[in-house]
């Protein structure tokens, strides 16, 4: 029998953590069409609401429902405006161990959402789930993403060469991709000792996921 996360939504000072739903697809169609996410993403470009409307009502619940993870939408609190995303993946459900990749709608960067998220994330996940192990991994250019990593508490364990694609501007103004280095960052429940739900501010795009 496949173990499953449980359909659940988390909430913290700010945001609420929940499953994707049908009025989302405008809002995610226009977060991930943002250059930022273009440029660290592997979302498809351009990124339409046919796209958004085949992530919210198929691709998202297949992760929960096969057990590889589970998809959060992150919305504030107060408005209910779509922040972000974050996507808990490849989880090993033997070693109580999964990876972690999130993103930041454009409007909202520089507030904290990310670290927030991530860590209302982690400890549901080490108090709730039981689990052992949170990963993530950051493209080696993207700083933002790595201030993240480190205000939540993660440690850095080493760097998987070449192992990631970004994409970047040519010389036309088009996009072109190439090959990254990946930071590979990691947390344990212990290191979560001393951490508050709301993480300092953080600038820019705030993940290295992969949209397939």
């Amino acid at each position: 029998m496949t173990s499953t996360f449980p359909d659940i939504s988390i909430s913290t000072e700010r945001l609420s953590l929940r499953a994707y739903d049908e009025d989302d697809i405008p809002a995610l169609a226009e977060m991930m069409s943002d250059e930022m996410v273009t440029a660290w993403s592997d979302a498809p470009h351009p990124y339409t609401e046919a796209e958004a409307r085949a992530w919210v009502t198929t691709t998202a619940p297949a992760t929960r429902a096969e057990g590889s993870g589970i998809v959060f939408a992150v919305s504030e609190f107060l408005t209910q405006r779509l922040v972000g995303t974050v996507w808990l993946r490849n989880t090993d459900w033997a070693v109580r161990s999964t990876e972690v990749r999130y993103l930041t709608a454009h409007w909202a960067r520089g507030e904290g959402y990310a670290s927030e998220a991530v860590l209302a994330t982690a400890q549901w996940l080490f108090q709730d789930q039981k689990f052992e192990r949170l990963e993530m991994r950051t493209a080696a250019d993207n700083t933002a993403a790595q201030q993240v990593a480190q205000k939540i508490g993660c440690i850095s364990e080493g760097v998987l060469r070449r192992a990631g694609l970004v994409r970047c501007r040519d010389e036309n103004g088009g996009w072109t991709r190439g090959r990254t280095d990946l930071i590979v960052w990691s947390l344990l429940p212990e290191d979560l000792d001393g951490m508050s739900l709301r993480g300092a501010d953080e600038e820019g795009f705030a993940a290295y996921p992969d949209w397939r």
